[in-house]
């Protein structure tokens, strides 16, 4: 019989235990916990040895599992969305002053170094000089570079080929609509002259 009232008292202990994830108690629950494990290892060990060590072993695999698996819960719940807080982006928590907007608004621009770049330096991008550093090797002084991100008040750029301006400059998406695509009422325009 005390093999009966040994489970229950583990069950009960490891129900306590994991309560005292989710519930802030002090450490009553743990407490309560706690002793309800001991008294059903002690009342395990009573029936028997074999008893006992399943007891035991049952606790110590148990409790530590019922333990990882409640903090891996808790963040799901009512509660526990309400005691943790969300992560911050980085744009929730950096300051928005006008020089980091200004060095957003480059991203994507294409600009000349004014200095060899090893690897920061000085850009010119729309007429003005921005400090920035390359992405990953030295640029030449002259040559043409691309804004691609903006770090630590910096603009990070990236060194670009000549040949891939020209490309860009004869993009289609660049010009005006009437030089792409022929007027279709042209014909009609022509009619009525």
């Amino acid at each position: 019989m005390n093999w009966l009232w040994s489970i229950l008292l583990l069950i009960l202990g490891l129900g306590l235990a994991l309560m005292e994830v989710f519930f802030p108690s002090a450490g009553i629950l743990g407490f309560l916990a706690a002793c309800s494990i001991v008294a059903a290892i002690v009342l395990g060990f009573l029936e028997g040895p074999v008893v006992g060590l399943l007891i035991l072993g049952v606790a110590g695999l148990g409790l530590p599992a019922l333990v990882i698996l409640g903090f891996r819960i808790w963040p799901r719940t009512a509660i526990g969305r309400r005691v943790l807080l969300d992560v911050p982006d980085s744009k929730d928590v950096l300051p928005e002053d006008p020089q980091r907007q200004l060095l957003r608004t480059l991203v994507g621009k294409v600009g000349r170094a004014k200095c060899k770049m090893l690897p920061g330096g000085v850009v010119v991008i729309d007429g003005q000089n921005v400090e920035a550093v390359s992405e990953s090797v030295a640029i030449e002084q002259g040559q043409p570079v691309l804004v691609i991100d903006v770090r630590a008040g910096r603009a990070v750029v990236r060194p670009i080929e000549p040949e891939s301006l020209s490309a860009n400059a004869e993009n289609p998406l660049e010009r005006p609509i009437d030089t792409v695509i022929p007027d279709p009422f042209a014909d009609q325009k022509n009619q009525k002259a």
